[in-house]
């Protein structure tokens, strides 16, 4: 790794170490777990606190520790769950904190290096090269218009800052992805400062329509999408799809990639009737999924 250790030594103070307690018959604990670990990046003195989604959703508490081994109690101060971003807040005053720098202002093969929480054992640094930033969708109804991914696997727990070569906090460490030249993703910081005021003032992306959501895993095979799960209770699951069920189509539109799914099924918003057309046991049949919200499903 080439970042300096004056620079590392720099922004450790501004890495936390997340501690969410989630109660057992909360609906992300099935999937998450009840007790979560997590890292996250100070970005403001006044105790602003930015980190991913996945770890605080339907946190009861939240206790955070600083490299001093400071202890404070956060509160979720927004989410973005399109973006997978949260921001947490705890009282505070004159905290070190990190500078934010759009990652438009970086390319492939740019150094970029991470800092993240190991839990009591403190903080750990890692770095690599940038290997593209671009489109990227998971398989859980997810997509980033342009994501990091680099070469610089994550040490310790996800939520965790990634910094350019001068400090600068330019992500948010999301996902491991354990590909040749690909070790991980972050999410581009801008997902949070483009709105910044909106979240902070609302606790969500307000000005953006809600868009349908199934409770749906899926994959690509063969130019076809085959559905891998469903979240028990989820608009998919009630509406009767099932795992295997190959989509063909949705609203007579046919779709070969997730890509293709999620933005066929993003022209809706929530709530609204969403048409599937699946190939089951040798046989096609249309399925009618009143989608739902993922915001109030979680919330």
């Amino acid at each position: 790794m080439n970042a300096s250790v004056k620079l590392i030594e720099k922004v450790l103070p501004s890495t936390v170490n997340i501690h969410a307690r989630v109660p057992q018959d909360h609906l992300s604990a099935q999937i998450l777990g009840a007790e979560r670990m997590g890292s996250g990046a100070l970005i403001d003195p006044t105790g602003y606190i930015l980190t991913v989604n996945y770890v605080v959703i339907g946190a009861e508490t939240l206790q955070v520790t600083l490299l001093d081994n400071t202890q404070y109690e956060a509160e979720v101060a927004a989410q973005d769950f399109a973006s997978g971003l949260a921001v947490l807040k705890i009282s505070g005053n004159g905290l070190p904190c990190l500078p934010l720098q759009s990652s438009a202002e970086l390319h492939p093969g740019d150094e970029v290096f991470m800092v993240a929480s190991v839990g009591e054992e403190g903080l750990r640094v890692n770095g690599g090269g940038i290997t593209s930033l671009g489109p990227f969708e998971a398989y859980w109804e997810y997509c980033l218009d342009r994501a990091i991914i680099t070469t610089a696997m994550n040490p310790g727990l996800g939520g965790g800052p990634v910094l350019d070569m001068v400090g600068h906090m330019v992500g948010v460490m999301s996902l491991n992805l354990n590909e040749v030249g690909k070790f991980s993703l972050a999410i581009p910081v801008e997902n949070f400062t483009e709105h910044k005021d909106e979240l902070l003032r609302y606790g969500r992306r307000v000005s953006r329509p809600s868009r349908a959501w199934l409770g749906m895993y899926s994959y690509t095979f063969r130019d076809h999408i085959v559905v891998a799960g469903l979240l028990p209770g989820g608009p998919g699951d009630k509406a009767g799809l099932k795992s295997g069920d190959v989509i063909l189509a949705i609203d007579g539109q046919e779709v070969s990639d997730r890509r293709q799914l999620y933005n066929q099924l993003w022209s809706h918003r929530a709530g609204e009737t969403v048409s599937f057309r699946i190939f089951r046991n040798n046989a096609v049949r249309t399925i009618q999924v009143v989608s739902g919200n993922v915001e109030e499903f979680f919330g």
